[in-house]
């Protein structure tokens, strides 16, 4: 029988894990080899990882916190790549070190490649002071959010005081993104047909600003028109909490023209709102909202890891499906062997 290759999975050794300060030395210190090493016991199923990461996590929290973070979404096609490597190396420009992080809970659903972003943004992914990191594949999107939210905490800690969070899968990401950033970002397309079909209601409502890219050459117009239709539509919906009223940009990526504009208005709106308090109190909210996710992911991963619900589900699930018992009595059955 022939040996596996030398970098094959059996080959390879399992990197020993470093205690907590080491990892926090490193990340401190702007080691990107060891932020990337930290992400990854993040990111991580196996029970030591996880202690392991929890405590980088702490060790990290108290030098975390000072970034603008930004979620960035859009339909697939718009340019979402272009447009982050754009705004990425302007900042970088201004002196700013900045982190992409993405959400992709579809990867393996859709086959699609997890790397996709990192291998487009080449300028980006190249300079020292970015780091680009896709989300793991074929994870839950709770379990993506919540790892990607602990992400930015190792990512702040390291230095970088922008924090772009993508949504590359659709469905749902949109409110998980909203639910760990600053900022929120919509990108349109100009003459995509009727402007305001097809897009959710709720994530025109989430957005902080919506800027239509592709607006140059024979597209201008088009995207003026569209610029016309959001602004209107904008005026339907209720005020935001924070006060702030959402611009509409026009900007062409590709030629990073409309990026200094659009980065001006993140910086107006993080001025606005840290003066009135909401800043801190959005972030504070924010922090409650994952302390419930987490209760409840690790109440539902109690409750089905229980050797008597295991027993029971087949038999309970029957009943339910087969009518003789209602929905409610089959979990308050199965509920009762959850002590807790």
């Amino acid at each position: 029988m022939s040996k596996p290759p030398p970098n094959s999975p059996k080959q390879r050794k399992r990197k020993p894990l470093l205690a907590p300060e080491a990892y926090l030395k490193g990340i401190r210190e702007g080691d990107r080899v060891l932020l990337g090493q930290a992400i990854t016991l993040v990111e991580s199923h196996k029970p030591d990882h996880s202690e392991r990461a929890r405590e980088v996590v702490e060790a990290c929290l108290p030098y975390s916190g000072r970034s603008i973070r930004l979620g960035i979404t859009g339909s697939p096609g718009v340019g979402k790549s272009t447009f982050i490597e754009a705004l990425g190396m302007y900042l970088i420009e201004k002196g700013h070190k900045v982190a992409v992080l993405a959400i992709d809970p579809s990867s393996k659903q859709s086959k699609g490649s997890i790397l996709g972003d990192k291998t487009r943004m080449t300028r980006l992914s190249a300079d020292p002071n970015a780091f680009i990191r896709p989300s793991p594949a074929g994870e839950s999107l709770g379990g993506v959010a919540r790892k990607t939210r602990e992400t930015i905490l190792l990512c702040e800690a390291a230095g970088y005081d922008v924090v772009i969070v993508e949504t590359v899968g659709v469905g749902q990401s949109e409110t998980a993104v909203h639910s760990m950033v600053d900022f929120f970002l919509l990108l349109l397309l100009p003459g995509a047909g009727d402007e305001l079909q097809g897009i959710k209601r709720g994530i025109v409502e989430m957005a902080d600003l919506l800027a239509v890219n592709k607006a140059d050459g024979d597209r201008v117009s088009l995207a003026k028109e569209a610029q016309r239709s959001y602004r209107n539509a904008l005026h339907l919906f209720p005020s935001k909490e924070s006060g702030w009223n959402p611009p509409v940009c026009l900007c062409a990526a590709l030629q990073s023209e409309g990026i200094p504009e659009i980065w001006e208005e993140v910086q107006k709106f993080q001025a606005t709102t840290t003066q009135s308090g909401y800043f801190q109190q959005h972030r504070q909210e924010q922090a409650k909202y994952w302390l419930l996710e987490f209760i409840q992911e690790k109440l539902a991963q109690l409750f089905f890891e229980n050797p008597a619900v295991k027993e029971q589900w087949t038999e309970v699930e029957h009943k339910v499906v087969s009518g003789e018992w209602s929905s409610i009595k089959g979990g308050e059955v199965l509920l009762k062997f959850l002590s807790l």
